[in-house]
């Protein structure tokens, strides 16, 4: 039987909504994260399903040595991982983010 090979995009997507739960789950940080995205918390949710959002929440994430390492404690990945989530998630930009 063969194994099961995981798409990384739909892998890296799976790590962007974790850091996206990280950052809800800290509401100064959220309101930091929402104020640069230009959402509001109602719009959040549907963004989430939007692979450009996503890839700014890694780049959120990612920007500052404490965040990132905050988030790969959260969420028991090694910061190469996010980092190789975020890369697979392509160069494009959110318009929200002010890129």
């Amino acid at each position: 039987m063969a194994k099961a090979r995981h798409n990384p995009r739909e892998m890296a997507e799976i790590v962007a909504v974790q850091a996206l739960g990280f950052i809800a789950g800290e509401p100064d940080r959220l309101g930091q994260f929402l104020s640069e995205s230009g959402l509001g918390p109602e719009t959040l949710r549907a963004a989430a399903s939007d692979p450009q959002f996503l890839a700014s929440v890694l780049d959120f994430v990612m920007r500052d040595d404490a965040t990132v390492t905050a988030f790969s404690k959260a969420s028991e990945l090694h910061p190469t991982t996010i980092a190789a989530a975020r890369q697979a998630l392509g160069d494009s930009h959110w318009q929200g983010d002010g890129a």
